[in-house]
């Protein structure tokens, strides 16, 4: 357990879960947090982080920072997905251990496992066979990130472990029409389309100046705002989404995420993540989800539902789904002390509503 004064450095505090992270610290009264903006430190720039470390000293890591996205900017971004995620976990890590971090926790992704995996995916599934195509890169570099964790507690004693969690959304989410995740685009998309469908230009014109698409804001023509939005799948009476909708997906609220997170990194040890009778030492990853699943297409009716689009639901076969399967066997981190509370549509209510929210505050009356 850290003391309560030990001064814990989260990487990606502004993110989806860092930011969910550091409120669940606070809560538990830790308040020598340190966090830094992309801004105020490149996590790409070897020497920049070496700097912070040896200016700030750090007890604790949790390494939450990534580069990350869809299906779409996954595809279209490949170099940049296992660059840039390789390079910045080689510069934390690195220096965690060269400053000799008392704790570090890795976050890592599902989609290291096989893309034919066995149902649910138990730990022990990492690379028993290929990976999806559409995520490859991103997948490889987590794999290396758990990896550096597992080897370097194995060779000098260190205490890193690495949590694998499932399809994450919640507050602060990233909305973004290409390279967001599955369901905060599906519910932007749907929003913006009931939006149209009730003539609803002013939820519009705000929804685009707080969140611009290709260049397009709240400002521009109602003609350019239909046409950049089109190409995203939105129009009055539809929204189309990609692939055929039959994918299943599991899908955990970040907050949940970030308390198991802070739950390992307060209670658990590496020597805790794999069996002491072990001939070979491997698979010390967690996985962190629910263990339940839901597809695509029901996922999108109860978004349909909640936001109140009356228009159609189409899909694009043309594009991929990915890939067909991706539950969690959370034996392992059930057995460490932690469970789930927060069920799918519970939380599609809840991120809607924060997204409603978020617009409201940023475009109240002068």
């Amino acid at each position: 357990m850290l003391n309560k004064d030990a001064k814990i450095y989260v990487a990606g505090h502004n993110g989806l879960v860092g930011s969910a992270i550091w409120n669940n610290l606070k809560s538990r009264g830790y308040t020598n947090l340190v966090g830094k903006s992309h801004r105020e430190l490149d996590l790409l720039d070897p020497i920049a982080v070496k700097a912070f470390f040896d200016e700030e000293k750090p007890d604790a890591v949790v390494l939450a920072a990534a580069h990350v996205g869809g299906i779409m900017a996954n595809l279209k971004y490949r170099a940049d997905f296992i660059y840039e995620n390789l390079q910045i976990q080689q510069n934390v890590i690195g220096e965690s251990f060269r400053h000799q971090v008392k704790k570090l926790l890795f976050l890592g992704s599902t989609c290291i496992y096989p893309r034919v995996a066995q149902q649910p995916m138990k730990e022990t599934a990492l690379l028993m066979s290929e990976l999806e195509y559409t995520n490859e890169p991103y997948a490889i570099a987590k794999i290396a990130g758990l990896k550096m964790c597992e080897s370097f507690s194995l060779q000098y004693g260190c205490n890193y472990i690495a949590v694998m969690p499932t399809n994450l959304y919640g507050p602060n989410d990233n909305f973004h029409l290409e390279n967001s995740h599955v369901l905060p685009a599906m519910i932007r998309k749907i929003h913006l389309a009931k939006c149209l469908n009730e003539g609803d230009w002013k939820a519009v014109r705000d929804d685009l100046n707080l969140r611009p698409v290709n260049g397009v804001d709240g400002n521009c023509t109602e003609k350019a705002i239909l046409d950049v939005l089109a190409g995203y799948g939105i129009r009055r009476d539809s929204v189309t989404l990609w692939g055929t909708g039959t994918p299943m997906r599991e899908f955990l609220w970040s907050e949940e995420m970030a308390d198991a997170s802070v739950h390992v990194l307060l209670n658990v040890d590496f020597k805790d993540t794999y069996s002491p009778d072990d001939k070979e030492i491997r698979n010390c990853h967690i996985n962190v989800g629910t263990g339940k699943e839901i597809s695509i297409r029901d996922v999108a009716e109860l978004v349909m539902k909640e936001i109140g689009f009356k228009g159609l639901l189409k899909w694009d076969s043309t594009k991929p789904d990915g890939t067909p399967r991706k539950l969690t066997d959370v034996t392992k981190l059930h057995n460490l002390g932690w469970h789930h509370q927060v069920e799918i549509d519970e939380g599609v209510h809840r991120l809607y509503q924060w997204y409603r929210k978020g617009i409201c505050i940023n475009h109240k009356p002068a």
